[in-house]
């Protein structure tokens, strides 16, 4: 397996990524939202691809991925993945019924060019998995740790400029949120709204790519003062209701440029 030099993306998947694939396991009520804006691609390109996350299993996927960390823990079975950026596909126009990009963006070193290059050789619907990042104020999270919301608002491209990167010329472009489920499978940040003793396991933090960026000092402050109001109480008065709940809206939104 031979590494890359230096990382495609500010997150360093060579040294971070191990284990992702453990934690990242695709929720299948996120993944029927992301399938069905593929609807009826047959073929489909999914760069940024990581381990395999949200791939549909019932077309023919070709996966774009520049870190070899996280290409080997693609599963047994899985779409083929080529070691490519997304600034520089290295396919013909109209390649593909459909192009795909889960959580990715952000790592992208020119976000327009990725973009653009999705829907070059996309002949059918651009889908991109996000966050917008401003609603991340509303996570309790950022009162424990509000560095981690700044850094996240620094790395995710602003919605209207993917919009318009994929909107350009004749397609139509559409925002959904998408609800995370209170059990959601899938291990990003959010995803751990109503289960906050998931913030202090290892394994979560190492995963979240956020945290790992944000000053070490201030997350463990912001862990530490959040594992005291959970032992006391304290974060359960302010937020408890979260726990009966049985998804949320927050950040995450689905974007589908179609032409």
């Amino acid at each position: 397996m031979t590494l890359r030099g230096r990382p495609a993306g500010d997150f360093d998947y060579e040294r971070h990524g191990a284990g992702y694939a453990s934690l990242r396991r695709p929720d299948p009520r996120i993944a029927a939202r992301v399938h069905a804006a593929l609807d009826p691609a047959r073929t489909v390109l999914n760069v940024g691809a990581g381990a395999g996350s949200y791939e549909p299993a019932d077309r023919y996927v070709l996966a774009v991925e520049p870190s070899a960390v996280m290409r080997a823990q693609r599963p047994a079975g899985a779409a083929p993945a080529l070691d490519a950026v997304a600034e520089h596909l290295p396919f013909d126009d109209d390649s593909f019924d459909a192009a795909l990009a889960t959580m990715t963006v952000h790592q992208w070193a020119d976000v327009d060019r990725g973009l653009r290059e999705l829907r070059r050789v996309s002949r059918g619907p651009v889908v991109v998995l996000t966050v917008d990042a401003p609603a991340l104020q509303d996570f309790w999270l950022a009162d424990y740790i509000p560095e981690v919301v700044a850094i996240e608002r620094a790395r995710f491209p602003a919605l209207d400029q993917v919009v318009a990167a994929l909107g350009e010329g004749s397609a139509t472009v559409s925002v959904d949120v998408v609800p995370v489920p209170r059990d959601c499978t899938d291990g990003f940040g959010e995803a751990f709204w109503a289960r906050p003793e998931a913030f202090l396991r290892p394994e979560v933090l190492a995963g979240t790519s956020g945290l790992v960026l944000t000053d070490p000092g201030a997350v463990r402050r912001g862990l530490d003062r959040l594992e005291d109001d959970l032992r006391s109480g304290a974060w359960d008065r302010t937020h408890g209701h979260l726990r009966a709940l049985a998804e949320r809206e927050g950040a995450i939104r689905l974007i589908t440029a179609r032409t």
